[in-house]
């Protein structure tokens, strides 16, 4: 693994006080399938074995920071990791996401989950990475929201939910308690910022989010010490409640328009993906927007894709879009 050396201010840091020089940029899961370079690390292995290879993780980690020119690199690795070292068996199946061979069917199981003690290849892995890190790049860590982690982990769990509130605060409860082991495993390790990713909590009404996802975000924001950025998908109807969650920076899908959005927190986003597949006009013109409204309303802002790089998008689009926030005068 090697990166060019740099002595520089990290902006992606600096973004946090509002003190950045240019806007930083990267996007959620840029170390990933749509890089060429990425599919010759992985050849024919299984997802599992790349994660826990901390030599090929590492590498895919940096693959995007030269390739791409983004001012923070983001662990390689998935939300499932953490449930991994609590006893559930995953397969990543191609098409199909994580597959879970022994998930929650009923609060009976919740018997069985035990406490996450850590990874000893997820700290070799950060370890690896930072060894080569510039200073003007910090590597960011994540984990998924125990809401999300809940949906593929447990068969039926807005069933449960309804049906059996008390155990599900009680799965969450875990969940929780895990997640802040594991974030704090890797702030140990050496991760500069996290992300907290809720894919699938935009999907509950008001009054649920605010009930089974509210507070066990609180309490992991509240838990880690580091800058912090809260991702939520469908979040549009939520954002009074993602006020609430103790997270630095906001990131937030294409459900929300910059320019209207009234916050004296930090904002990350939000270009939409499909974007990406338009002429090269359309998305200079896409880019300048968001970037003209963060300018106005926003003074600590961040660019970033409304969701993870979808894996058969030219990595040429993306150069482009970073290029372009680069240039960008952010003290007009």
């Amino acid at each position: 693994m090697a990166t060019k050396d740099s002595h520089g201010q990290s902006d992606f840091l600096l973004a946090f006080q509002g003190k950045n020089k240019r806007v930083p940029v990267w996007f959620m899961r840029q170390a990933g399938r749509y890089l060429p370079q990425y599919q010759s690390l992985k050849a024919n292995r299984p997802l599992s074995e790349l994660f826990r290879d901390p030599e090929i993780a590492g590498a895919i980690t940096l693959q995007p920071l030269e390739i791409l020119g983004v001012d923070a690199a983001i662990l390689f690795a998935d939300i499932m990791t953490m449930p991994s070292g609590m006893g559930f068996k995953i397969e990543f199946v191609n098409g199909r996401g994580p597959v879970i061979h022994n998930p929650i069917n009923s609060p009976a199981d919740l018997k069985r989950l035990g406490k996450f003690s850590g990874l000893e290849h997820v700290t070799r892995t950060i370890q690896l990475i930072n060894a080569v890190l510039p200073p003007s790049i910090p590597l960011i860590g994540f984990a998924g929201s125990p809401y999300t982690v809940a949906t593929y982990l447990c068969s039926k769990h807005t069933r449960m939910m309804y049906e059996s509130p008390k155990s599900f605060h009680q799965l969450m409860d875990l969940l929780t308690d895990n997640t802040i082991i594991y974030l704090k495993q890797q702030k140990e390790a050496g991760i500069k910022a996290f992300q907290l990713f809720d894919t699938w909590a935009g999907s509950l009404r008001h009054e649920d989010y605010e009930t089974f996802v509210l507070p066990y975000v609180q309490k992991i924001f509240k838990a880690i010490k580091l800058p912090s950025i809260y991702y939520l998908k469908n979040c549009s109807h939520l954002m009074d409640l993602m006020e609430k969650s103790g997270a630095e920076f906001l990131s937030v899908c294409e459900t929300v328009n910059i320019k209207d959005l009234k916050t004296k927190k930090g904002i990350q986003g939000n270009l939409l993906n499909s974007l990406l597949y338009a002429d090269d006009k359309t998305i200079i013109e896409e880019t300048i927007a968001i970037l003209k409204a963060a300018r106005s309303k926003h003074p600590k802002f961040i660019f970033n894709l409304s969701h993870g790089v979808m894996p058969d998008v030219n990595p040429l689009k993306l150069k482009l879009v970073v290029d372009q926030v680069h240039q960008f005068k952010w003290h007009a």
